[in-house]
């Protein structure tokens, strides 16, 4: 019929589109044949370049091809100028095709880095670009990192920029994440460097995080940038404990460490340095551990000293110091852990705010796993002390909540209760030489680097075959740490 556009039927789309892929695979094969030819006659010509052009501009994933490209620029005669803002044209036009192809970002960048005059204030206005087109593509955000340091802009204008983008999309992790390296860079702690912004942006950054949150609840941006704010970060390397019997001593670290490194020294109050070739790691493959040991005899002397000051130098020059006391079976030394920051009153309160607000928004939504999470996370930043069983509590309602992620949630109360009990232990100044976790059904094993340090752990029954949980027992027993087990499973 005249004036009638014919629509295919699908049997004949189908065969048009399995003959466009045939003849998309014969070329890419006759190309990536003639590459292969053209390689091992060491022909680097404007040829080669040109079936490379063909090839990626219509697959830009091929990481090999763009090596091979690389290879064919270095080799060419001509690296003028114009070579370069060829190849940032082609980047830009493979970048069309996939905006997050890993080769494409890749290459941009190398051919920035041999540029003969990289113009790095263009790139930076082409990730802006980028950017209003996607603004959670992360490779760009990845970019931008690199090529704002490059152009020297100020910190200052890059934190607008993210709240800018933010404000436009809460749901942006690439965002919230470049913010948590921006504000330590222009907001640091004045006393704590361990922490990283001061209080008053603290407290600011809280409020905006909370806005976001509550715009979508169910949408975990936000919720874990909070979780940064708060602390949950890791600890800073120190001595966690020491202890020395007539035959063995034992240290242990917040951090893996390499006790032989020659950089190391560990002495008791200067008149005793200890040998640290004939220490070894608790895990006999490791290079670094957290736990060391020493088969020896030692003479403990009967002097009236009763507390000593043992010195560990790191392989970084850092000096640390624990405080260790006389026993009746030798010398024990250990160091409650800093679970989580301490804050001031203006941020508590802040905190406390934050907390009455989950509280409201649960009574409305008392199945929302992230506000669950996080008032749970509030309480033990407000007072895990005070709030320790009810966070349990908000853990057991998780498993309901969110049973695919079960075994997350009952490591994170198997943490917690052990961070309870390891508080109590260490603050009770070890009047009992063993410490009992019997009340706790245990999954897992944590802060092993403390555990070690009692002459006997309780445990309620045998501990799931894991194998982080096999070799924690196994480094209790090299350590003449008793485990004992109030029920045996048959």
């Amino acid at each position: 019929m005249h004036g009638r556009l014919k629509v295919r039927t699908s049997e004949e789309e189908a065969a048009r589109k399995k003959k466009e892929q045939e003849l998309k695979v014969k070329a890419y094969r006759q190309g990536m044949f003639k590459i292969k030819e053209k390689r091992l006659l060491d022909e680097y010509d404007d040829e080669l370049m040109q079936i490379l052009t063909a090839i990626l501009s219509k697959n830009p994933d091929i990481f090999t091809l763009w090596n091979i490209r690389r290879e064919c620029i270095q080799l060419m005669g001509d690296k003028g100028p114009e070579l370069f803002e060829k190849e940032l044209n082609l980047t830009e036009s493979c970048l069309l095709v996939n905006p997050k192809s890993y080769c494409a970002w890749h290459h941009r960048c190398w051919v920035l880095e041999h540029s003969p005059e990289p113009n790095w204030q263009r790139e930076v206005d082409v990730c802006t670009k980028y950017l209003k087109m996607d603004e959670r593509n992360f490779h760009v955000w990845d970019y931008r990192r690199y090529i704002v340091d490059k152009a020297k802009v100020p910190p200052s204008k890059e934190l607008e920029f993210c709240t800018e983008k933010i404000h436009k999309n809460f749901s942006n992790y690439s965002s919230w994440h470049y913010r948590s390296k921006l504000l330590p860079v222009l907001y640091s702690h004045q006393t704590d460097n361990t922490r990283p912004i001061n209080e008053t942006i603290l407290k600011d950054e809280l409020e905006m995080v909370l806005t976001a949150a509550f715009t979508d609840p169910n949408d975990s941006s936000a919720w874990f940038y909070q979780r940064w704010l708060l602390g949950y970060s890791q600890p800073e390397l120190d001595i966690a404990a020491f202890k020395i019997t007539k035959t063995n001593a034992i240290i242990s670290f917040s951090l893996p460490v390499d006790l032989r490194n020659n950089n190391c020294s560990l002495s008791l109050d200067v008149t005793t340095k200890f040998e640290l070739k004939n220490w070894k790691p608790i895990n006999s493959t490791n290079q670094y551990d957290t736990i060391w040991i020493l088969h020896d005899t030692f003479e403990l002397n009967n002097n009236s000293e009763s507390e000593f000051e043992l010195d560990f130098t790191d392989e970084s020059g850092k000096s640390h110091q624990l405080k260790v006391r006389k026993t009746t079976g030798g010398l024990f030394g250990i160091k409650l852990p800093r679970f989580e920051y301490e804050f001031e009153p203006s941020v508590l309160e802040e905190l406390q705010g934050q907390l009455k607000s989950c509280q409201e928004l649960l009574e409305y939504e008392p199945d929302s796993k992230w506000t669950l999470l996080t008032a749970a996370l509030l309480m033990r930043a407000i007072d895990r002390k005070q709030y320790h069983s009810v966070t349990l509590d908000h853990l057991q309602k998780l498993i309901a909540a969110d049973p695919l992620r079960t075994g997350y949630y009952l490591d994170m109360s198997n943490k917690w209760n052990i961070e309870f009990e390891l508080t109590a232990w260490i603050q009770a100044e070890h009047t009992e030489d063993f410490i009992d976790l019997s009340g706790i059904d245990l999954v897992s094993l944590f802060y092993e680097q403390y555990l070690c340090a009692a002459d006997q752990i309780i445990l309620k029954r045998q501990l799931p075959k894991r194998e982080q949980n096999l070799v924690k027992l196994k480094a209790f027993d090299s350590c003449n740490c008793i485990v004992k087990f109030l029920t045996m499973e048959k």
